[in-house]
C-alpha cells in the first residue's frame, strides 16, 4: 500500500502506519494506546468477550491516553474496541458465520453488484467471519443496521467493533483472536450503506390500510384516520398517511404539525413521528408526484416500494 492510499480520504487518523502498528500490537492495551494516540477513540470490553466495561459502552469511547491508561490498568485483560462511523472515521461490513449460514454467500454477488469495493483493510474474526473496514468519506450518516438473514451487519454510526488483538471465546470453548489479514494495495473504496442493504434484503411491496383516505385527502382528515391507528399500525399508518400528504403536494411543515401531533395522541414518540413523516417526504420527493389521472385511487406509488 503507498502511503497516500489512506490519507487520501476525510479520516486523517488513519495510515498505512497505523493499521501496521495495530496489526503488530502483541496486547489489547497496546492497541488501545497506539490508537487512542492517534486520536481514535477505544474503550475496553469484558476479557474474552464483546460486552463493554464502562457505564455507557461506546459512548465512553476517549482518545485521551490518561484515561486509556486507568482503564488498561483497572481491567488489564480487557478487549479493546471502537466506535464506528463518523466517531473513528471507519464503517465496517461484518460477516458473520453460524451454523444457520455463512454472510459469505452474500459476499460476492454484492461484490459483482458494485456494492462492495476495496476495503482498506479486513480483520478475520474469531467466529470464522471477516470485518471489512471502509473509511468514512463525506457528511452523510449512515447508521448501523442488521440483514440476519443474509448474515450480514453494517456497523456505521450508532455501532461499535472489536478490535485486534482481542480474542473472544467461541460456542467450542476455544478463545481465539481477531486479526488484520489483509490491507489494501490501492486507493480503498467507501461503502454505500443504504444500498447494500436494499441489495441484500431488497423492499418488499406493502399494500396500503384498506381504510386509508385516497390522494388528495385533507390533511386534517388524513390526520383524524392516524390518530386512531392501534399499537403495531400507528408507524405504518403515518408512513402512508404521510406519503399522502406529500404526494398531494403540501409543505413538509404542515405534516409534520398535523400528522405529527396526531401520530403523538396515537401513542408514537414525537421523535418517532419525525423520523417517519421525513423518510416519506425523502422518498416522495426523490419519486416526484404522480403523473396519470387518478393514481392516487390505488396503493401509493410513494410507498407502494417500501417495507415497513
Amino acid at each position: 500500500m503507498t502511503d497516500s492510499t489512506l490519507h487520501a480520504t476525510s479520516s486523517p487518523r488513519w495510515s498505512p502506519a497505523l493499521v501496521a502498528e495495530l496489526e503488530q500490537s502483541a496486547t489489547p492495551a497496546d492497541a488501545a494506546a497506539v490508537l487512542a494516540s492517534a486520536g481514535v477513540p477505544v474503550f475496553p470490553c469484558v476479557p474474552l468477550q464483546k460486552n463493554p466495561l464502562t457505564e455507557h459502552g461506546f459512548h465512553d469511547a476517549s482518545t485521551d491516553i490518561s484515561v486509556v491508561t486507568e482503564w488498561w490498568r483497572r481491567w488489564p485483560d480487557a478487549n479493546v474496541a471502537m466506535p464506528t462511523g463518523f466517531a473513528s472515521g471507519v464503517d465496517v461490513v461484518d460477516i458473520d458465520v453460524h451454523v444457520s449460514g455463512s454472510g459469505f454467500d452474500a459476499l460476492q454477488p454484492a461484490r459483482s453488484a458494485g456494492l462492495l469495493g476495496t476495503p482498506a483493510w479486513v480483520v478475520s474474526t474469531p467466529s470464522g467471519g471477516m470485518h471489512a473496514y471502509f473509511l468514512r468519506t463525506g457528511s452523510v450518516e449512515q447508521r448501523s443496521w442488521q440483514a440476519p438473514g443474509r448474515h450480514v451487519d453494517f456497523r456505521g454510526d450508532g455501532g461499535y467493533v472489536v478490535l485486534p488483538p482481542s480474542a473472544v471465546v467461541q460456542s467450542d470453548g476455544e478463545a481465539r483472536p481477531y486479526r488484520v489479514v489483509k490491507v489494501a494495495g490501492r486507493q480503498p473504496d467507501a461503502v454505500d450503506a443504504n444500498a447494500l442493504r436494499r441489495f441484500l434484503e431488497p423492499p418488499r411491496p406493502s399494500r396500503p390500510p384498506v381504510d386509508l383516505p385516497n390522494l388528495g385527502a385533507r390533511p386534517d382528515r388524513l390526520a383524524s384516520w392516524v390518530a386512531t391507528r392501534g399499537e403495531g399500525e400507528r408507524n405504518r399508518g403515518l408512513f402512508w398517511a404521510s406519503c399522502r400528504v406529500a404526494e398531494s403536494g403540501e409543505r413538509f411543515d404542515v405534516a409534520a404539525t398535523v400528522l405529527g401531533e396526531a401520530a403523538q395522541s396515537a401513542g408514537l414518540t414525537e421523535r418517532e413521528a419525525m423520523t417517519t413523516i421525513r423518510s416519506a417526504y425523502r422518498i416522495a420527493n426523490r419519486l416526484g408526484p404522480p403523473s396519470v389521472a387518478g393514481e392516487g385511487l390505488g396503493p401509493s406509488r410513494t410507498a407502494g416500494g417500501v417495507r415497513l
